[in-house]
């Protein structure tokens, strides 16, 4: 595929380009081009021209656009859920219930952006300007650049792109280097809606060149990212330069605390979660802070029940519900991991064992507060690093031991101690009987604490992150009202 820029497809200017793997069977998808500045620069150029003319049109008019776009997502339904599987490694199931998450997003972002009412202030309350009309309206930002990570990039990419194009935004979108073609297609969909095409630029390469380059063009109003801290600070260097704008949400290390008197059966449902995707996920426990007492019950049941009963095999059958991840490399970084904590002093229980991008479910037991993988060692894979207590003082304090804070979890039946931890833990989301990958679109979602980032990416609030609001003052509009309602009284 080519990368979409200026309305066209186009090749980079350079001619190189980057092949697309398909990690399930390691063979070439695709060829995508691998943008040189030039390219980037005429993108961002060009959305500047596109954002005015997408902004000119009307709210009903982009909305209209915008059921059209849903009307083509799904006829390409089943199209764009192979797609996503056979580059991204999970299974067609989890593929259809990601297509079917950005008809949702941008479903209800018609619907916030029609309803995102400004502000009148009320008079008489400051001395010298009882007769000024003071209101508020919002109005889009301007250029915003969309930088979209391998794990769901489908559903992130919505996230980003459908309340900034409903808001009056253009969007620069970079998709992850080991999967853009979903999201390029999607882009391409936007254009054939009838989107002002200036408007959705769509730049492949690699990140750390066309990320940079991006970043560092001052015609921008905003940067999004979903990706990693390493990768986050750099980018807020990038646009510190220019004081552009940035949202992150970077990650996490979310703690899973399951009490001695939780309901076992849920404890075990939601700790299986993180098979979803094989482990790779921004959200979601990756350290299972279990109490002493049922520890081995848990791990058990979790073996038992949970992680012999994966399905693997065709990702296009749809009865597969674990895939593998994104690269032989990523499954190496986690077989790495894994090993330094089994070299630290855990003891291994349960699976360990990789094959090209494929790594099994894999359990730890004795695992310590002061290891790497219960502090700051996020693992993107099914790994279960299963961490002792005894007091709820005690997980508080692990759980508190990271500078992640993006979301955690608390499964107990003692009300009290549920209302301690989520008041106890600085994270973004605290799941009471519940895990950290619980995700409602309406729901603020992201870091907002610590080293999880600064978004909060969601439904209720996120046109604050993609509008700004403008204050307009008429002075002296309600002197002849004041002076009638005066007269009328005498």
């Amino acid at each position: 595929m080519k990368m979409l820029i200026d309305g066209e497809w186009v090749d980079s200017s350079s001619h190189e380009t980057i092949p697309v793997l398909n990690p399930y069977t390691g063979e070439v998808l695709d060829q995508v081009p691998a943008a040189a500045r030039e390219d980037v620069d005429r993108a961002i150029e060009s959305a500047v021209k596109g954002q005015k003319k997408w902004n000119r049109l009307k709210i009903r008019d982009r909305a209209e656009i915008l059921r059209a776009y849903l009307e083509l997502l799904k006829r390409e339904r089943d199209g764009l859920a192979r797609l996503l599987t056979l580059e991204t490694g999970k299974p067609i199931f989890d593929s259809y219930g990601e297509i079917d998450s950005v008809s949702m997003t941008f479903e209800s972002s018609i619907e916030i952006v029609k309803h995102h009412y400004g502000k009148t202030m009320p008079m008489g309350i400051e001395g010298g300007y009882d007769d000024d009309l003071q209101i508020t309206v919002h109005e889009p930002l301007g250029v915003i650049a969309c930088i979209v990570p391998f794990n769901f990039p489908a559903a992130l990419w919505a996230f980003k792109a459908g309340p900034a194009l409903m808001a009056g935004n253009a969007i620069v979108v970079k998709p992850a280097t080991s999967n853009p073609l979903t999201v390029l297609k999607l882009m391409g969909l936007l254009v054939e809606a009838g989107v002002t095409p200036e408007a959705v630029q769509c730049i492949t390469g690699q990140g750390s060149k066309v990320g940079n380059w991006i970043c560092k063009n001052p015609a921008l109003a905003q940067v999004n990212v979903t990706g990693g801290v390493r990768a986050g600070i750099e980018i807020a260097k990038q646009a510190a330069e220019h004081l552009t704008s940035y949202k992150f949400e970077l990650g996490g290390n979310d703690p899973l605390i399951i009490c001695k008197d939780c309901d076992m059966d849920l404890a075990v449902n939601e700790a299986g979660d993180k098979t979803r995707n094989a482990g790779q996920c921004c959200s979601g426990a990756k350290r299972f802070i279990v109490h002493n007492s049922i520890k081995e019950e848990f791990v058990t049941r979790l073996i038992e029940e949970r992680l012999k009963t994966v399905k693997t095999g065709d990702l296009l059958d749809i009865n597969t519900d674990f895939g593998v991840l994104i690269s032989e490399e990523a499954a190496k970084e986690v077989e790495k991991q894994v090993a330094l904590t089994v070299e630290q002093g855990a003891r291994l229980v349960y699976g360990g064992h990789r094959t090209g991008a494929f790594y099994e479910p894999t359990v730890l037991m004795n695992v310590t507060p002061d290891m790497d993988i219960a502090k700051d060692m996020e693992v993107f894979g099914p790994v279960y690093p299963i961490i002792g207590f005894d007091t709820l003082e005690e997980a508080i304090d692990i759980a508190e031991c990271s500078h992640y804070g993006l979301s955690a979890g608390v499964i107990t039946e003692n009300f009290q101690d549920a209302m301690t931890v989520a008041g106890a833990l600085r994270s973004g989301m605290v799941a009471v009987n519940g895990s950290g990958g619980f995700r409602a679109q309406e729901l603020p979602f992201g870091g907002g604490k610590k080293m999880s980032g600064n978004s909060r990416e969601c439904i209720s609030s996120v046109l604050e992150e993609v509008t700004q609001e403008k204050s307009i003052i008429f002075r002296y509009a309600m002197k002849k009202f004041h002076a009638y309602e005066q007269k009328a009284e005498v």
